[in-house]
This record gives structure tokens, sequence and C-alpha cells, in this order.
């Protein structure tokens, strides 16, 4: 198996790894814990090489677009300060990690992380050229954010050992990562990561 050493440019982003997009969530990713090991060893990696790291999480005010009761696809989660909007207790987060809030407004969904964010200015801001994802799920934000993150230039990596996703309808996950293929994204695994 080649090692992918991650070098100068390259940046390390975590998406929504959240108490309740986890299994016995409000919205719980089938085995989503299972992402868990694998982020929290490219964490090691990138903080080894002194990489940066960015981490996003929803963080929904009450009565948001996306919930149920506003007409939106999906039960309450992750609202502001509630223990399912915290991080997984097992995710190895490092204090120096950048945090994004997204979809912070009662009106706008965003289930890319570049979404009203600032997030593409920090990326510029610290040379990176290259972000290596892994987080929940596949089918949704991973995709959404691949999409603009290709769309603005920035190579993708894809860790596909630390995705997993929602399959809403069966196969979304695979058609995910096949667009994410044909929009020049790459693959790996934490495994390959040194």
């Amino acid at each position: 198996m080649d090692k992918l050493i991650p070098g100068v440019g390259d940046a390390l982003l975590v998406v929504d790894v959240q108490n309740d997009f986890l299994p016995g969530g409000a919205l719980g990713v089938p085995d989503g814990d299972r992402v868990l090991a694998p982020i929290n060893k490219a964490i090691a990696v990138f903080l080894a090489h002194g990489l940066p790291i960015f981490a996003s999480r929803d963080w929904h005010p009450v009565g948001h677009c996306s919930f149920r009761e506003q007409g939106g696809p999906w039960p309450v989660h992750c609202v502001a300060d509630t223990p399912g909007a915290a991080f997984s207790s097992i995710l190895e987060l490092p204090s120096t990690a950048t945090l994004i809030y997204k979809a912070t407004r009662v009106d706008e969904e965003a289930y890319s992380v570049f979404g009203g964010t600032g997030f593409e200015g920090m990326l510029r801001h610290a040379g990176v050229r290259c972000i290596f994802i892994g987080g929940l799920a596949t089918d949704y934000c991973v995709l959404a954010t691949t999409r603009d993150a290709r769309m603005r230039g920035f190579g993708v990596v894809v860790l596909t050992d630390a995705v997993c996703a929602v399959n809403v309808q069966p196969g979304d996950g695979a058609r995910a990562l096949a667009e994410m293929k044909q929009l020049g994204a790459q693959f790996a695994t934490s495994a390959e990561l040194e």
C-alpha cells in the first residue's frame, strides 16, 4: 500500500461528527460511529505534520428551516448549545482546530461547509490547496462540501473509511462517491496516511 504523506498546502476537514448524527442521535447515521477511529488517525497525522485541522458542525437555532415542524425534511437536530450538537466525546479534536459553525440562521440550510461560513477565506489565508475530508454524512454534507471545494479550485481527498452515508434512498452513498470521483476528488483511507 502506498503511503500518502500530507504536506504544505494540505488541511484536514472533519465534517459534522456530532452526537445527533451518530447512532442513537436525533438524526443518527447507521454505523456512523465507525468513522471515529479513522478520523482520529487522520487528526494525529495532520497534528504530527503541523498542518491545519478544521472541524464543522451544524449549529441550528430553534425552529430551523430544515426541521420537519417548519416543513423541512429532518427531525429536530443539532440545536445550538445542546448535547446533540456537541462533538462526539470520542473525537480527539485538538484545541488548535478551527471550528466552523454552519446553518446558524433560522432561514438558511447549509449542507456544505462553505455555505455562509467564511470557510473559503480561512483556507486561502492558511495557504491550503487541498482538503482531506472525513465525517458525516457522505451523501449530504461531505458531498456538498466536495462539490463546493472543487468548484473553487481546491483539491479534495475523501478518506473513504472516515465517511458514512445516511442512504435515505438505497445506494445514495455509492452515488455520492461516484459523483465526487467524477468531480475530480481523489480517494484514500486513513491507513494510507503517514
